[in-house]
């Protein structure tokens, strides 16, 4: 395996270095300019906390455990080997990393870990996954990182905040068990986000169709007929992820990570919208929107896999690479479309349904928690500083080692050898400061992620996050009921007459009002603290 990624990478490199003495005979190249923000004097740590000045490294190395989920990673053993070596003159620990893919099960995993009090260092956590960040802080599964009391920011990661966006940093604070403050460490990646629908314009041309006929979500019927019509019975022109599109085509944002709960905004602006909670099932945006998708499924535009939470991803990926699909749904990543078009052999152009908007879900969308169970949280919190300052560190765990998982094409730019990113590919957006890392050769330059975070505009109850403790018995109920009866909803694959008043009456009968009078209760506090 080892010595046929060799002979991938040593051809890579030839044609690299063909290209550059190529380019040398010609004109003049334009000098590189590097990716990585220059780092401010608050961010930079004073030397007696520096955790990469030899002097205080600590004799005794540790291992440090670190769970994640949306990776691909069979074989780390060479990266994790060099990690090794590359910080035992630092912080002299060896990491250990637990991966987990995008599978439902991976995601239960961090919680059931959690709760178990494995020996496990660090943890991802974010808004939208069973250990929800600020469910977790209460309950006393993270490390308060800025407890008056032993702040181990200041200690071991000075200045690191101050190099976030403002909005990432506001975010991370949260009420926790050890007071309110700071329990985990958010990734740098976009802080907003934004709900669009990811066109494939080579087959809708073919039917006629431009970027501006797709307008709304409950306009789609005849452009989703044609492309039905000619591409035939077995093709779904509808590539959908049910939850997300009830979110595109009615303008709200999750409040709570189990979705029963949503902020309405303007689509327009969102910094304009109401600062109110409703419960989502109960409103008659999603009424209206179960009767238009329920139409859409009945003519055979949505596939029924998307019907169920175990076959809607597999499924709706499968339609992506072969763009078997005219209109899906994106959560838009900055520059997603130098990735995706070339991947799928067609021009894909991703239209914004909506502005987008910064609210606490978004910018708490990847965070590292370092768990109240850890032996070393001092170590584990030098090693997230370096991960989230150091570029070589980063790029090693990010993209693995040069030679073998890349070449560089320039001093900003790598290419990355498919044959050993399938064997490893972790999710970058869930380790660190994406900044810090070269670009893949194509990718969109990482000015994008500046303009885009630009663009969104914060919500009225961005840094609101509602603690569910005082309703767990109904909120808990809640989920149950919802998980019986809302994905087929949400896909159409049920008649919306006879199972929405069903799914009401249950949540009504355990407590659904309840829960959104406590959450409405909390909101009001906040905003009263603000």
């Amino acid at each position: 395996m080892m010595s046929k990624t060799k002979r991938v990478l040593a051809l890579v490199l030839t044609v690299l270095m063909a290209i550059s003495m190529l380019a040398a005979c010609g004109e003049p190249q334009p000098s590189s300019t590097s990716t990585t923000p220059s780092t401010s004097a608050s961010a930079s740590p004073s030397s007696s906390a520096d955790p990469g000045t030899t002097s205080n490294v600590p004799a005794e190395k540790v291992t440090i455990k670190w769970m994640v989920i949306g990776s691909n990673v069979t074989d780390d053993s060479d990266v994790m080997a060099a990690i090794e070596e590359y910080l035992a003159d630092k912080i002299n620990i060896k990491l250990e990393m637990i991966w987990g893919t995008w599978a439902a099960a991976d995601s239960e995993r961090l919680l059931t870990s959690l709760n178990a009090g494995d020996p496990i260092d660090i943890y991802f956590t974010c808004s939208w996954t069973p250990n929800e960040y600020s469910a977790m802080a209460r309950r006393g599964a993270f490390v308060r990182l800025d407890d008056p009391n032993n702040n181990l920011l200041e200690k071991y990661a000075p200045g690191l905040f101050e190099s976030l966006h403002p909005d990432l940093a506001r975010a991370a604070v949260t009420d926790g068990a050890a007071g309110k403050g700071i329990y985990a460490i958010p990734t740098y990646k976009e802080v907003g986000q934004q709900y669009t629908w990811d066109l494939n314009m080579t087959l809708l041309k073919k039917y006629g169709f431009t970027v501006d006929d797709i307008t709304n979500y409950y306009e789609f019927g005849p452009i989703l007929e044609k492309v039905k019509q000619g591409e035939g019975k077995d093709f779904y022109p509808l590539n959908a992820e049910p939850f997300v599109m009830e979110r595109m085509a009615n303008s709200n944002d999750l409040v709570d990570a189990e979705s029963l709960l949503a902020f309405y905004f303007d689509p327009v602006d969102p910094s304009k919208s109401e600062a109110v909670i409703k419960a989502r099932y109960l409103t008659p945006e999603f009424e209206k929107y179960c009767k238009k998708t329920r139409e859409y499924f009945l003519a055979g535009y949505i596939n029924p896999a998307a019907a169920n939470g175990q076959t809607m991803g597999p499924a709706r990926t499968a339609a992506q690479d072969a763009a078997a699909y005219a209109i899906g749904t994106e959560v838009y990543y900055p520059g997603y479309e130098y990735q995706t078009g070339p991947k799928r052999g067609i021009e894909v152009v991703y239209k914004p349904a909506q502005a987008g908007i910064i609210s606490t879900t978004s910018a708490r969308g990847s965070m590292n928690g370092i768990s109240t169970a850890s032996k070393n949280p001092d170590r584990a919190l030098q090693f997230l500083y370096l991960l989230n300052t150091d570029p070589k560190l980063f790029t090693m765990l990010g993209y693995g080692l040069e030679g073998v998982h890349y070449a560089k094409f320039s001093d900003d730019e790598v290419i990355r050898n498919p044959e050993a990113q399938a064997v490893y590919n972790p999710w970058l957006a869930g380790l660190g400061k994406l900044t810090q890392l070269p670009r893949i050769k194509g990718q969109a330059p990482w000015s994008v992620f500046e303009d885009f975070n630009k663009a969104c505009k914060g919500t009225p109850i961005l840094g609101f996050a509602f603690d569910t403790t005082p309703v767990k018995d109904q909120y808990a109920a809640l989920v149950n009921v919802r998980k019986e009866f809302a994905d087929a909803l949400t896909a159409g694959a049920v008649d919306p007459d006879t199972e929405l008043p069903k799914f009401i009456e249950k949540l009504k009968a355990n407590g659904m009002e309840e829960v959104l009078a406590e959450a409405n209760r909390q909101l009001e506090e906040w905003k009263a603290a603000q």
